[in-house]
């Protein structure tokens, strides 16, 4: 057995504590508690706990409560629990057992059965635990693989267009921004935390169809012919066509954020964008954030073809519809988010 190993014994009776501290001492460091309240002091404190044997009938806070906290905490998909039971009642146990509770312990204790039973639970929880922590560490090691993907295209970028780099990377930061509110005021919007850091991520794809555009219209100094906007126009499936490509080497949400965003990021809540003339929330909440934030850092940076303008001139111009219209949700959540969004820039 593994001595680094260690079960939490918690029972109000003295008796019932050194009778499986003595069946499992040999084998296992040993902790004890006489009540819950010293159990979740000790779950809370000791990081190798590898079972805790649990008495229901307890004062102060009984096995329950135990319970309701290690659920509360995450821990119970972690530690198994074994309820000690001899006479609590059948509701009692069935609650246990849905609070997380994997297996009941009756007295009298039957030590040898006893000791080969938790010691084989345990055994199984250490190789899930092992194998949870080897994927995780592999999920984490994929995202720093995508993320760099995603940063190396943003860079090749860069590299046809001057302006672009440093723009991708303002557009990913606010859009994190204006996401995060647009999810918190509206839930019919919600998304968590790591779908926005998906999103975040994505928009700084949401050019990467310029890559096609001749240099001559891309880094054209004065205003675009009808003709040349018309290709300027086409970065957007382009760019889709770009990602159509490399599908198999990115993570599946990124990839199908980062599709729709380079797509509809010039689509507009009036119908009046391109390439497909989209309406309303035909445009996924997503594209239209990436739009706002497309729009107002293009105008508060320096192109060939402008100046930039300041803050507040850049406001008026996107709330007075000069750069088409957007979603009056998505333009309340970024009037609260001015501060951030003006800091961040």
């Amino acid at each position: 057995m593994d001595r680094d190993k260690t079960i939490l014994i918690v029972d109000d009776i003295e008796i019932n504590r050194d009778i499986l501290e003595e069946i499992f001492k040999d084998d296992y460091k040993i902790i004890k508690a006489c009540n819950g309240a010293q159990a979740i002091e000790a779950i809370n404190s000791n990081p190798d706990i590898s079972a805790v044997l649990l008495d229901l009938l307890m004062p102060e806070v009984n096995g329950l409560g135990v319970l309701e906290e290690m659920n509360k905490s995450g821990k119970i998909e972690h530690i198994p629990v074994f309820l000690i039971t001899a006479a609590e009642s059948q509701e009692m146990l069935l609650e246990g057992y849905n609070l997380g509770a994997i297996d009941v312990i009756t007295k009298p204790f039957m030590a040898h059965f006893l000791k080969y039973r938790i010691s084989n639970v345990i055994e199984l929880y250490g190789y899930r635990n092992e194998l949870e922590q080897i994927v995780a560490e592999q999920v984490e090691r994929l995202n720093i693989v995508n993320q760099s993907m995603v940063e190396t295209l943003a860079t090749v970028i860069e590299f046809r267009d001057c302006e672009s780099g440093e723009h991708v990377k303002r557009i990913s930061r606010i859009t994190k921004i204006l996401m995060t509110e647009v999810s918190n005021m509206y839930p019919e919007y919600h998304l968590s935390k790591t779908e926005i850091d998906k999103i975040a991520s994505s928009a700084i794809l949401h050019d990467v169809g310029k890559i096609s555009i001749p240099d001559k219209i891309l880094n054209k100094p004065g205003r675009l012919t009808d003709e040349e906007f018309e290709v300027m126009k086409q970065h957007t499936v382009k760019g889709c066509d770009i990602l159509q490509s490399i599908p198999d080497i990115m993570d599946e949400g990124i990839y199908d954020y980062s599709y729709d965003i380079c797509r509809h990021h010039h689509e507009r809540w009036d119908g009046r964008g391109y390439p497909d003339g989209l309406v309303g929330d035909d445009i996924s909440i997503w594209a239209q954030v990436v739009s706002v934030a497309d729009v107002y850092d293009a105008l508060t940076s320096e192109r060939v073809y402008k100046k930039a303008f300041d803050h507040d001139t850049a406001f008026k111009m996107i709330f007075n519809n000069e750069c088409g219209v957007f979603n009056p949700k998505v333009l309340k959540a970024f009037e609260n988010s001015i501060d951030k969004i003006v800091g961040k820039h």
